[in-house]
């Protein structure tokens, strides 16, 4: 199993709206990509500098089906706008 985990901080303007439409379109690319097997984002409430905002918790069966996901229109849609409300992100992918 391929596990897929970004991290974002968003930018204050509109943050708390931001966060949750962010949170929904994240959570219905499941029913739309075929290759994506499970997906958890999670909105942050530590009140820490080092903290981000959100995170995402994605799996895959395997490597491909993961480009396979980040090519995916319904998923490029998702990350047009998460890069327009977001000003930082991380990223880490991992065979489990």
């Amino acid at each position: 199993m391929v596990v897929h985990i970004v991290m974002f901080k968003f930018k204050d303007e509109n943050k708390e709206s931001n966060i949750k439409e962010t949170k929904l379109k994240l959570e219905a690319l499941v029913d739309k990509i075929n290759e994506l097997k499970s997906i958890e984002v999670g909105v942050n409430f530590t009140d820490s500098d080092r903290a981000f905002d959100l995170s995402l918790y994605s799996t895959f069966d395997s490597k491909e089906d993961l480009k396979a996901y980040a090519i995916h229109p319904a998923h490029l849609e998702v990350v047009e706008f998460i890069k327009s409300v977001t000003s930082e992100s991380k990223v880490v992918d991992y065979i489990n």
